[in-house]
């Protein structure tokens, strides 16, 4: 029997922490060498990425192995084909701008820029290219296991804690980039966390809440920073109940001024409980942020929460956990798990068998179905990769919940 009386916990970082301005680097190499192929006729679906960023002061290391468009490249005095660095300094140097970084230990101008990117493995490159299980389609490009969840504690079918962490920041950084009062004297980095009551499985209320987020004005304390922020905090919150008993940890170390990859060096991939459901939820531990989707880590783990959403929202079950599993070279799962956590009105050996039905789980199907082979990425990098909007431009697509009447007529047959 699940536990109804509870305390569960999730926190989530800025745009402006430290591995985060890594994810966004190498998110944006991902988009930048999508674009590329786009405006130089590649096929996207020869695209390959799976891209590394480090970040420390005024320091950034770029590393990894792609396969890029010839406007990427350049001829080196020995003639032969190598990375041009130039285009991928740019849109990291962008996307730290973007961030809000202009302090003198991390600076989107004069940080010094490494990028160590050279070519494809080739034998990495022919497990993905031909699938051992079937001829010509395109296998997976590493083994691993990867899982889909979703809930009905939120509207957007996320987990409240992680929820309202995400929101916390999301508000406090749109108000920060808009210069608005005093919160425009915050930094970048900051870091959230919130404490939720459940109820009779329900989310109640919040017991506490944690913040600690850097500010550009030595002088403040942690009272000055709790004025500022404890109104966005309310707001994120919305409507759930804060507890009359509730703990505010607001900068509870007091001066927060260095902060960022000065602060604390940086690492794309190392903050994927955050980006994916905040530990309600299994993960298999891959991270998201610089692979292109053959990497079924990425892949994967966005189709396996489109089913499990698709699976919620068509009311077939209160909370759905997914987990698919792949071999490299191969292009179907070697399995397919459904966990309807005792909520569910189907059979779950049933719905595995539909879900293999209403959807090719391999690299290539997913990447044709979910339309992943766009320039979508750099805006997955912070404040989670689930529980956001579909945009127009394609973004977001394995939020959508357009398999609900399929699942529901394939059951039903």
């Amino acid at each position: 029997m699940t536990r109804q009386n509870y305390l569960f916990t999730s926190e989530s970082v800025s745009e402006g922490h430290p591995d985060k301005v890594c994810d966004r680097i190498s998110d944006e190499i991902v988009d930048l060498v999508y674009r590329e192929a786009k405006k130089t006729g590649m096929d996207p679906w020869t695209v390959r990425v799976a891209c590394e960023t480090l970040a420390t002061t005024n320091r950034v290391v770029i590393a990894g192995e792609v396969r890029v468009p010839d406007s990427l490249m350049k001829t080196d005095k020995n003639g032969n084909k190598v990375i041009n660095p130039s285009k991928f300094k740019s849109v990291a140097r962008k996307a730290i701008r973007a961030i809000g970084y202009e302090q003198s230990g991390f600076h989107w101008k004069t940080a010094k820029i490494e990028v160590l990117l050279h070519a494809q493995s080739a034998d990495i490159a022919q497990g993905v290219d031909n699938a051992a299980d079937r001829q010509g389609e395109e296998g997976a490009g590493d083994q691993g296991i990867m899982f889909g969840y979703a809930c009905r504690e939120t509207p957007d079918l996320m987990p409240a804690p992680l929820y309202y962490s995400h929101k916390i920041l999301e508000l406090l950084a749109a108000a920060r980039h808009a210069g608005t009062g005093d919160a425009g004297k915050l930094g970048p980095d900051a870091k959230s966390q919130v404490t939720v009551k459940y109820v009779d499985g329900k989310a109640a209320e919040a017991t506490s809440i944690v913040l600690s987020t850097q500010h550009l004005d030595p002088k403040w304390d942690s009272k000055k920073v709790r004025k500022v922020v404890e109104p966005y905090i309310r707001e994120a919150l919305g409507d759930l109940k804060i507890a009359k008993d509730c703990a505010w940890y607001i900068n509870p170390t007091g001066k927060f001024v260095v902060g960022g990859p000065d602060g604390d060096a940086g690492l794309t991939g190392r903050k994927i409980i955050v980006d994916t459901y905040g530990g309600a939820a299994p993960h298999g531990g891959g991270a998201f942020s610089g692979k292109d989707t053959t990497k079924v880590d990425r892949s994967a783990a966005y189709v396996a929460r489109y089913l499990a959403k698709n699976v919620v929202a068509a009311k077939l079950a209160d909370r759905c956990t997914i987990q698919l599993s792949y071999a490299i070279g191969v292009a179907q799962p070697l399995s397919v798990y459904v966990d309807l956590h005792g909520t569910g009105k189907v059979d779950e050996a049933k719905l595995e068998e539909v879900l293999r039905d209403v959807i090719d789980l391999s690299p290539s199907g997913i990447r044709k179905h979910l339309d992943l082979n766009k320039p979508i990425y750099a805006k997955t990098s912070s404040y989670g990769h689930f529980g956001r909007k579909p945009g127009r431009d394609g973004s977001f697509s394995w939020e959508k919940t357009d398999l609900v009447k399929a699942l529901k007529d394939r059951l039903a047959a």
